[in-house]
């Protein structure tokens, strides 16, 4: 049996996008991501829970400082996934425009991420 692989692919691209030649460089720790992203909504609202029974301020705060360093736990991993593979592609394909505008998309993240 062959497979016709266009006759079959009912996958919808964007116009302009990349995503048929290229994979997201967190795509081989979405698993992870995606767990650590379901502890940290959990935290979120257990501080909300502790908000609506009036917990101690400190306490509370506390809480919203460990989240906080969760969810920049999160940004640093994807920044480092995008760093060591979509910018690290775009350079290996020899194309200096793309490479250029991924280190662009890097440093932005970066700057959003300082001012948070």
């Amino acid at each position: 049996m062959t497979l016709d692989t266009a006759a079959d692919d009912d996958t919808v691209t964007e116009p302009g996008t990349d995503a048929e030649a290229h994979q997201h460089g967190y795509i081989s720790d979405k698993d992870r991501y995606l767990a650590r992203m379901r502890r940290i909504e959990g935290q979120a609202r257990g501080i909300a829970k502790m908000i609506d029974d009036e917990k101690y301020c400190i306490d509370i705060l506390t809480q919203v400082s460990a989240l906080t360093r969760a969810l920049q736990g999160v940004a640093t991993g994807l920044l480092d996934d995008h760093l060591k593979h979509c910018v690290l592609d775009a350079a290996k394909q020899g194309d200096d425009d793309a490479a250029i505008a991924k280190i662009q998309e890097a440093s932005d993240a970066i700057n959003r991420l300082v001012r948070s």
